[in-house]
């Protein structure tokens, strides 16, 4: 016999499982019977707890005999729907799932180990996604309406949410979720094939020797968690500044200011950008800055910040190589107010950047370090970049896998001098440093 029969409900309606109208009908029940009161004041495990005990009760009274499977699965979802969000509560506890994509109220969609699935799940209504929603930004002091149709949030847990409704989506409320990623270790990310022995050794050294470094590549490639693996090479005891629209890294030293913009109200005030704190952050004797990611004005003002005292700075950059990297350094720096024309803007470029660290996601989800690059122009020269480490991939297996093989080339003289006299090795796959003529052979082949 159907849940659906043992409880003799109606028959579902608009596309509504029998599962779902189950769900539904118990939530009713168990807000008739709880003190909203008395909950809210409850920290977030107790008030669960609190719930779990009271619906058990109603179930055990009231409800038809369940195994003891059914009877947890929907205890589990009548509190998640009460309480949290929903259908989407097991998603946000599955440390597989990296992102969770909502497409109105008929689609869900995931990304798992860097490939998207549908899992067979829905909202029963456009409606019940909108309360899931609105539960969402109403934590961080946000609304969303036909007036403010976009967001972007970030849930307690660190989740960052983006959320688009109609009449600006034709496909009904979008909600995708970003996990927080998990920091990995450089060591961890050879084990998953990202990078490899030596290219972690001359990363490790660069980083020490305070070059300073941009991660650059497209949105999905993981460079929030090299940028946080590069983080944890810095010094013990230097003063690092954080700055990010959602702060996500995770820094282990013991001198450490996490700075997080922060968006307007509803009534269009107070919001904080990543640029006034970047300006900030230069009053704040730091001895090094930190961006997780420049995409306006602001980086004028990092890089002036990495060409006036802040050696071994870092940050990140949307970018799909790296000469495509400096071209959109520049295009961000141009979008200052400040009147600086192009020249300048490339005088200041090839002054602060040394290193460019390439990534990108491949066609079988994998996301791999693809190029280290030095900028060896300077000046108001054109951009001219020496690549010392690529990834040169093999065609795709039959399994769906890409492979391939990284490929080293000498350091330029003046970085191998640069590492030396900051007693960094040079790692024996990048030899050493050449002549200015096999350099300039190099430079016009890249």
């Amino acid at each position: 016999m159907s849940l659906r029969a043992r409880i003799n409900s109606p028959e579902p309606t608009n596309g509504q499982s029998e599962e779902s109208l189950l769900v539904g009908v118990y939530r009713a029940k168990l807000l008739e019977e709880i003190d909203l009161a008395e909950m809210s004041a409850l920290a977030a495990a107790e008030r669960r707890a609190r719930l779990e005990r009271v619906l058990s009760h109603i179930i055990s009274r009231e409800g038809p005999v369940l195994s003891t499977i059914e009877r947890s699965q929907l205890i589990r979802r009548v509190v998640d729907e009460a309480l949290g969000l929903g259908i989407l509560e097991p998603l946000l506890e599955d440390a597989s799932i990296s992102e969770i994509m909502v497409n109105g109220a008929d689609q869900v969609f995931v990304e798992r180990g860097g490939r998207l699935e549908q899992l067979p799940m829905r909202f029963t209504s456009n409606e019940q996604l909108m309360q899931t929603i609105e539960r969402i930004v109403s934590t961080v002091n946000r609304r969303v309406d036909e007036a403010n149709p976009m967001v972007d949030a970030r849930l307690p847990s660190g989740e960052r949410v983006n959320v688009i409704i109609p009449p600006l989506s034709l496909t009904g409320p979008i909600l995708t979720i970003r996990r927080f990623p998990r920091a990995f270790s450089l060591q961890e990310m050879i084990s998953l094939g990202s990078l490899d022995e030596q290219m972690m050794i001359l990363l490790a050294g660069l980083v020490r020797a305070k070059f300073n470094v941009i991660v650059s590549g497209a949105t999905g490639t993981g460079k929030t968690t090299l940028l946080n693996s590069l983080s944890g090479l810095i010094p013990d005891g230097e003063r690092i500044v954080t700055i990010e629209d959602s702060a996500e890294l995770q820094l282990q030293q013991s001198h450490v200011i996490t700075l997080e913009s922060r968006p307007s109200n509803v009534e269009g005030k107070g919001q904080v950008t990543i640029r006034d704190l970047v300006r900030n952050s230069l009053r704040m004797r730091p001895d090094r800055i930190i961006v997780g990611e420049v995409r306006g004005g602001e980086t004028l003002d990092m890089l002036q910040a990495m060409s006036t005292g802040h050696d071994g700075s870092l940050a990140t950059v949307h970018a799909n190589s790296a000469e495509d990297a400096l071209m959109r350094l520049q295009t961000l720096a141009s979008m200052s107010e400040v009147e600086i024309p192009f020249v300048a803007i490339k005088d200041q470029i090839n002054s602060a950047v040394d290193v460019i660290v390439q990534l990108t996601r491949h066609a079988d989800g994998s996301r791999r370090v693809t190029e280290i690059a030095i900028v060896d122009s300077h000046g108001r020269e054109e951009y001219r970049i020496v690549s010392v480490c690529r990834f040169i991939a093999q065609p795709m297996s039959p399994d769906g896998r890409v492979h391939g093989e990284f490929e080293y080339y000498p350091l330029p003289r003046r970085i191998a001098e640069r590492l030396h006299l900051k007693s960094e090795p040079v790692p024996p796959a990048f030899g050493t440093a050449e002549s200015e003529a096999e350099l300039a052979v190099r430079k016009t082949a890249a």
